[in-house]
């Protein structure tokens, strides 16, 4: 067995709340989860690289805000939300944020707005 090491991260409270719930559930922890989910990321990304396969890494890309859904669409050759949502799904990936710059973007337009009111 890996020689295991503690870390320190954080976490949303309400997400390790529902992490507790599923763990008990399904008798485990929620380290056995984290581990699980982790260690399932890791090797899937290793795989498709030592295979220059670049589709996990845009879809990683996609998932952490990092490019948009038509950005993702183009790389991997898809013209459907539907098959980019499938593949998201498929590649046990958290589904997608919108990018930080277009968040932000959207804050200071409904700021922009508040003000004229």
């Amino acid at each position: 067995m890996a020689e295991t090491v503690n870390f320190t991260g954080a976490v949303d409270r309400e997400l390790l709340r529902r992490a507790k719930v599923l763990a008990a559930k399904s008798d485990t922890s929620v380290n056995a989860l984290f581990n699980a989910e982790l260690r399932y990321l890791v090797e899937t990304f290793e795989a498709a690289e030592a295979s220059n396969n670049q589709n996990f890494r845009t879809l990683l890309d996609f998932a952490l805000g990092r490019i948009d859904d038509r950005q993702t669409m183009c790389s991997l050759g898809i013209d459907s939300d539907e098959d980019l949502f499938l593949l998201m799904a498929q590649s046990h990936l958290p589904m997608p944020r919108l990018p930080e710059a277009k968040t932000r973007g959207m804050v200071d337009e409904l700021n922009e707005l508040h003000k004229q009111a």
